[in-house]
């Protein structure tokens, strides 16, 4: 008989030891005990330092005071740059034209000594001259800008580029669907249409 069954077999057949091993004052072991255990104990107990636990929460605070610092700073840098935007924007949109304009301050200036000339002179062929030289001075200085007349006369309706103001019988069939006479000329602006033409279609 091995060791285990000898040592059943002999708590089974000695009363004596089983009542020793069942009485109520048998001492229990230490790492069964129900008292509570202070902070620092539960700490220790746990395998950690109850230095490192104390500081802990003066760790989190102090991470959170530097995470709303440099919220706070990141917020102050926003509004500055929104601000600063803003301002950029609004001076952009109040000198936009400014370009435009000085350059059509000299065209102002023939037209005044046009006038002036208007009113000394009984020439009408010199001061219809004078009002066409002004006429494509101006012109080519809007152009330069980026302003083109659009060709419409003779071409196919196109809503994209052309408003239909009425229909006419076409003058042949082949200006059929064409515009046969504009009214009032269409623009672009570096290729972007800036207003229609007023056209007349054949039927």
């Amino acid at each position: 008989m091995n060791f285990w069954k000898r040592n059943r077999y002999s708590t089974m057949t000695n009363p004596e030891q089983m009542d020793e091993q069942s009485t109520p004052d048998t001492q229990q072991p230490d790492n069964l005990t129900t008292d509570e255990l202070n902070t620092d104990e539960a700490v220790t107990v746990n395998g950690g330092d109850p230095a490192e636990a104390g500081s802990a929460p003066d760790k989190t605070t102090s991470e959170l005071a530097e995470l709303k610092d440099k919220y706070l700073r990141l917020y102050a840098d926003f509004e500055n740059f929104r601000r600063r935007t803003a301002k950029e924007k609004l001076d952009m949109i109040n000198s936009a034209n400014e370009g435009l304009l000085k350059s059509l301050i000299p065209v102002i200036d023939d037209f005044e000594r046009a006038k002036q000339s208007m009113d000394s002179t009984d020439d009408i062929t010199a001061v219809k001259e004078g009002v066409d030289l002004i006429y494509t001075k101006f012109t080519k200085t809007l152009e330069a800008k980026g302003l083109k007349p659009m060709v419409a006369k003779g071409e196919s309706f196109d809503a994209d580029l052309h408003e239909s103001i009425t229909q006419f019988p076409a003058p042949s069939p082949d200006l059929k669907g064409k515009v046969i006479d504009e009214v009032e000329k269409g623009y672009y602006l570096n290729d972007k249409v800036i207003r229609f033409a007023k056209v007349i279609v054949g039927n």
